[in-house]
């Protein structure tokens, strides 16, 4: 018998496949239940034109019950954006990804966030923590207990 996880993920691959995704989404690579691998880009004006950015998903058996853990990392040459809420290791401060997470939430609705998220950034830098969180960070950035406090970025 197939895991809630497998079929929700299975049922989101499908209505990818045959819906595709929104402008300036790419599903780079989906080939199990285990991680999923997007492109996003920014569409329109922003500090991030003709920038495009991976996104890393990683599913864990009680998905989508417990979010995934996403975070930007570095394929061919393309680097995590540099963001007030992007870590330099990829890790991502969103609260749809932490106390705001919901089952109803999909993996194309966290990247079209995502992609909003980037759209409405008024400067391009990093945390002003970075350099210490990137030290201790755990490899998984569902393991983080995120203070969420500003969303005017």
């Amino acid at each position: 018998m197939a895991s809630i996880s497998a079929r929700r993920l299975s049922k989101e691959l499908k209505e990818i496949m045959n819906e595709g995704c929104p402008v300036g989404i790419t599903l780079l690579k989906a080939e199990d239940f285990v991680s999923w691998q997007f492109t996003i880009q920014v569409m329109g004006e922003s500090l991030y034109k003709d920038e495009i950015f991976t996104l890393l998903f990683r599913f864990d058996r009680d998905y989508p019950i417990s979010s995934p853990a996403v975070q930007f990392v570095t394929v061919d040459g393309k680097v995590s954006p540099v963001h007030p809420h992007v870590y330099s290791n990829g890790h991502i401060c969103a609260s749809i990804l932490g106390s705001e997470w919901s089952p109803v939430l999909s993996v194309i609705s966290v990247c079209v966030t995502l992609q909003s998220m980037l759209a409405s950034c008024k400067k391009k830098e990093r945390p002003a923590d970075n350099d210490r969180y990137v030290r201790h960070a755990p490899d998984n950035p569902k393991k983080t207990q995120w203070h969420y406090d500003d969303d005017t970025v």
